[in-house]
């Protein structure tokens, strides 16, 4: 943000009344500009995209398409403009799933008005903000994932990693998910990165600690 600039906000909710409190609020700040609004997951896509703002306060249950499917869309179509999800769910799944689609705060919408003005000015600083109402959970939950480092690897990755367990070559994993040998080098490098491991040894060995093979 450059100084004195305005931050351009679309709003993103289902109901109509919800996204007139917000405008409401919104609009009696100096710093802060509403440019749309949307009523839809697909409708917030395609503002992003043709209006580049620096902000989408964006309803994870979202018709036609959810809000965390919606922020995965913006984060491709529209990569300057930051997603600050406000929802309901209290729950850290929700939580989690906007943070990993691209989301940099999350919001209750039984939030304080001086929350939600927070976390936008905190965003469109290129910060994170986590509504204390769920921190907690959101904390707890993290502790729980990162205790178990395959939680880091997405399915093709621990195909890979089963299948190098297993003595495969990279020519054979490949032949195997049907994929390049080139896919099956870079699915390597980031096995090795994700889990910090240094050598196939280091592999098979995590492989057979976390029962992917015998």
């Amino acid at each position: 943000m450059t100084p004195n600039r305005k931050i351009s906000i679309v709003l993103a909710d289902d109901h109509a009344i919800v996204r007139r409190g917000f405008h409401l609020i919104l609009r009696s700040h100096e710093d802060l500009e509403v440019v749309g609004e949307a009523s839809t997951g697909l409708e917030a896509v395609a503002l992003a995209e043709k209006l580049k703002p620096n902000i989408v306060v964006m309803d994870v249950s979202m018709p036609g398409l959810n809000g965390i499917e919606a922020t995965r869309r913006i984060e491709e179509v529209s990569p300057s403009t930051r997603v600050v999800a406000l929802s309901m769910h209290r729950d850290s799944v929700y939580v989690r799933e906007m943070l990993r689609a691209g989301a940099r705060a999350y919001l209750l919408k039984e939030c304080a008005e001086a929350d939600l003005l927070t976390a936008i000015r905190a965003v469109a600083r290129g910060e994170g903000y986590i509504s204390p109402a769920v921190s907690d959970a959101v904390l707890s939950d993290y502790r729980k994932h990162v205790a178990n480092p395959i939680d880091l690897l997405t399915a093709r990755e621990r195909q890979v990693l089963e299948l190098i367990a297993e003595g495969k070559t990279n020519k054979e994993v490949a032949t195997t998910l049907n994929l390049s040998v080139y896919t099956v080098e870079a699915h390597r490098g980031k096995l090795m990165e994700k889990l910090n491991l240094h050598s196939t040894g280091e592999l098979v060995r995590f492989a057979v600690r976390n029962g992917l093979v015998d």
